[in-house]
């Protein structure tokens, strides 16, 4: 059979899921692997676009055909080190990447024979590839005697690491966590993103030579004029924890929480971490607030709690919400109940929760970027009885103020600006400061943060290295 018409013999087949019976019994991973013969078949299925449309829609532009092709023949390893050219957590992103709205969403077979399944390739091919013992080879870089200092040991941070131990360049990432990740470790539920594979990863790093500091909060513990004093230039990646309000009375009731306490709260009670203040919903009646991803996070999390019942309202409709398919279809299936078009106005209580005041709305095609606004229906206010709310609304920049101390601009809203005059990807307007992720671009993906973080890192040797030119010149003068 023609190779590239494989795919009308072969269906998409996803990994198979644990039921919702079983997987809400536990925190494992709900996606099983692939076995070599199934990763291959289904990355044969690929019909390698001459226009590649999945590469140009993935934020670090994976070379997706190319290492489907190394997979359905059989080279993991290749495919890995490939992997790795655009991706410094590959096996991460293809777990928690919204796949259905970036790669498998542009896939030329999405239009009727379904997608190749470029997500659980992607995660197959780290996976398998470390047990084979697959390694990244640093065999031909050059050490040099540069030393960049990391804040941010998130997706960026990580990202902006990996790049610079590529070229030689010595890192230090310092964290004020006790465990690398971020959001990763703290944030995304383990049912999500086992914390192995996070702690995987950090080996790995450490096998390249970055060197990690943790526990240590850089403009608490340490000054930051002596942090920056310390090396050659600096990285931060600190990213978004200013919880997003509603606006709206009731916000302060006991048993309001916002979204991020909750989450890590769960986390570090199945870490057994002695750094906790659990939250547990076990026979309550829970509301979430929100449409993101955050907002199933919690969903799934209040159920595995042994929730009597959880909502998930959302001011939109089901086709208009920003957070993964799968991730609604995983929550629905867990047995949370969705109530769309209904907008939060208020959280009702004397001085706990006693449930939440929403109006139903309707969508109006009135913003100024072409997406539908929910506009209230005057006379359809409405109380659903709650005894917990969590609130899901996202988060917003909290930029230190050690920044703008030391010439780091911050624009109205309190992103980190880049200098795009300067000549140097994701330099601030202090020379020695570099900046990515949600703290430059607001809250995003997971992938754009490991894109902002590789390209400050290519920012940060080009800086380096002209800098020596340069010292260099004046002392042969």
């Amino acid at each position: 059979m023609d190779k590239n018409l494989q795919f009308l013999e072969l269906k998409r087949m996803d990994p198979k899921v644990t039921p919702a019976d079983k997987r809400l019994k536990n925190y494992k991973e709900i996606y099983a692997h692939y076995t070599v013969k199934q990763a291959s078949e289904q990355s044969g299925r690929c019909i390698e676009c001459g226009n590649p449309y999945c590469e140009w829609k993935c934020p670090v532009h994976n070379f997706i055909p190319q290492w489907l092709k190394l997979i359905s023949e059989d080279r993991l390893l290749e495919a890995a080190d490939l992997s790795h050219q655009t991706n410094s957590l590959p096996e991460i992103c293809g777990r928690i990447c919204p796949q259905d709205r970036l790669c498998e969403g542009a896939c030329t077979l999405n239009d009727g024979f379904g997608a190749v399944t470029i997500g659980s390739i992607e995660k197959y091919i780290t996976d398998e590839a470390l047990k084979r013992g697959w390694q990244p080879d640093l065999s031909n870089v050059k050490p040099t005697n540069f030393k960049v200092g990391i804040i941010g040991a998130g997706p960026a941070g990580l990202a902006c690491a990996d790049v610079l131990a590529r070229k030689g360049i010595k890192s230090v990432v310092y964290d004020k966590y006790e465990e690398i990740g971020g959001l990763l470790t703290f944030g995304i539920p383990p049912f999500k993103l086992d914390k192995e594979i996070v702690y995987k990863r950090r080996k790995i790093l450490e096998g390249m030579g970055v060197e990690f500091k943790l526990n240590i909060e850089v403009g608490k513990d340490m000054p930051f004029t002596k942090f920056l004093s310390e090396y050659d230039a600096v990285f931060t990646g600190m990213g978004t924890y200013t919880y997003m309000k509603g606006g709206f009375s009731g916000e302060d009731l006991d048993g309001v929480y916002d979204s991020l306490p909750y989450l890590n709260s769960n986390i570090r009670r199945l870490m057994k971490s002695d750094k906790n203040d659990y939250i547990d919903m076990k026979n309550q009646r829970v509301l979430v607030l929100g449409g993101g991803d955050t907002a199933m996070d919690c969903n799934r999390t209040a159920i595995r709690q042994g929730a009597k019942k959880v909502y998930c309202a959302y001011r939109r409709n089901e086709e208009n919400m920003p957070g993964s398919k799968r991730e609604v279809k995983n929550s629905k299936e867990e047995g949370v109940n969705f109530l769309w078009n209904m907008q939060p106005i208020e959280i009702v209580g004397d001085t706990k929760v006693e449930g939440v005041k929403f109006v139903k709305t309707k969508l109006q095609k009135t913003d100024i970027r072409g997406r539908e606004i929910p506009v209230p229906i005057q006379g359809t206010e409405k109380i659903i009885k709650a005894d917990r709310v969590i609130m899901a609304f996202g988060f917003r920049p909290n930029p230190p103020a050690w920044l703008t101390k030391n010439k780091v601009k911050i624009d109205g809203i309190g992103r980190v600006m880049i200098n795009n005059k300067s000549g140097f990807a994701h330099q601030t307007h202090n020379p020695k400061v570099f900046a990515g992720g949600d703290m430059v671009r607001g809250s995003d993906l997971v992938v754009t943060a490991v894109f902002e973080g590789r390209n400050a890192a290519e920012g940060i040797s080009k800086y380096l290295n002209e800098k020596f030119k340069k010292e260099l010149n004046v002392a042969n003068a």
